[in-house]
């Protein structure tokens, strides 16, 4: 049984994290971390990671980027294994990621779900034969209290096609202060909120009178949670440092 800590245990996402780990037999909540502690749970909740007094084998954290400094210091200090998946980062932040993943295990990735792996992965096939030839853009949808855009995983599938394309494409969010013609080195991302809109991310290859589209949309919070809880099962059991994926996760399925 994999004891963890939820931090963000009050938001949506944590409350499906904790719903999904009671149907499982291999996982359980046993610290909450939230700035509300005002909860009538069945495990304690604390305002900080730092001030958690359970013995856990993972973190989940599908909390606010402000909570980063605490929850690194605590993984370093505790010598406990991270699954790290809030997004709205900032580059200096994701280095320190980067930097407490050479001495803790840390597992990050912008999206818990298996199915938006697989589309990065499919955006990859299809621009090793396409790039050059199509021109890409990205448009992600999500709900109207989502606060960061362009969201992160619509930043990983941009990254994934710009690494295939040797990282020579620019990203532009917004074309309406500008009035030319569209660069062929450019990779559009755009967003949409509005409703209850879980997730939608589509990759659109437009060619000469051609197009493919690649689309991945979220029916629930719940394939979130299941991908968080595998994750935190993985890290339980992994012992070396390093910065650990879904990709390392479904080799071992």
């Amino acid at each position: 049984m994999v004891k963890f800590m939820l931090c963000g245990c009050q938001g949506k996402m944590g409350h499906v994290i904790e719903e999904c780990s009671l149907t499982r037999g291999d996982c359980q909540v046993v610290a909450g971390v939230d700035l509300d502690t005002d909860t009538k749970r069945d495990f304690p909740v604390f305002k900080s990671p730092l001030e958690c007094t359970e013995a856990v084998d993972a973190v989940i954290d599908f909390s606010h980027p402000s909570t980063l400094d605490a929850l690194l210091e605590y993984g370093l200090s505790r010598r406990v294994p991270l699954v790290i998946a809030t997004t709205g980062y900032s580059d200096t932040q994701i280095s320190r990621i980067h930097e407490a993943a050479k001495q803790i295990p840390i597992f990050f990735t912008f999206n818990m779900s298996l199915g938006v792996n697989l589309l990065a992965e499919l955006a990859r096939k299809a621009t090793a034969v396409l790039g050059g030839q199509f021109d890409i853009e990205i448009v992600e949808k999500h709900h109207n209290r989502k606060v960061d855009a362009p969201s992160g995983t619509a930043l990983m599938l941009a990254n994934t096609i710009n690494e295939t394309l040797g990282n020579k494409d620019v990203f532009v969010y917004d074309r309406h202060s500008v009035r030319k013609k569209r660069d062929p080195n450019e990779i559009g991302i755009h967003s949409v909120r509005g409703g209850t809109i879980v997730g939608e991310h589509e990759i659109i290859f437009a060619g000469r009178d051609e197009i493919l589209t690649l689309t991945h949309t979220a029916m629930s919070r719940e394939i979130f949670a299941v991908g968080a809880l595998n994750a935190a099962i993985f890290m339980a059991g992994c012992h070396e440092a390093g910065l650990y994926d879904m990709s390392d996760l479904i080799r071992t399925e």
